[in-house]
């Protein structure tokens, strides 16, 4: 009996990932309300990709061996993307995407 309790115990996370609201964000941390208020997250995201997530916006917090952390905001894919398309967009309307065949599109213009 005192085994399993132990495994249970000491094999899991007490925090579990949950999804809540940034309430607020600035430099590399944000804030967010979700079962419960983090405070001054780090942000993780991909190498060479920085971001100040939208106020309102829907962020994934991950607990780590290091704390919490956000993971990004759940974003809304662009409709006319294929599988192995890319799309960078901002707040203000401004995207660039990466077409399967070749095309780079900015603001919905082909360039190059």
């Amino acid at each position: 009996m005192w085994i399993s309790r132990y495994v249970t115990e000491n094999s899991f996370s007490k925090d579990s990932p949950s999804v809540g609201v940034v309430r607020a964000a600035g430099g590399e941390k944000v804030s967010v309300s979700a079962s419960s208020d983090h405070r001054s997250l780090p942000i993780a995201a991909p190498y060479g990709i920085a971001y100040v997530a939208p106020i309102g916006s829907r962020s994934l917090v991950l607990p780590t061996e290091s704390g919490n952390v956000s993971l990004g905001v759940i974003g809304e894919a662009g409709a006319d993307l294929q599988p192995g398309e890319l799309m960078l967009y901002s707040a203000g309307g401004a995207s660039v995407v990466l077409k399967n065949d070749g095309r780079v599109l900015i603001n919905g213009k082909a360039v190059g």
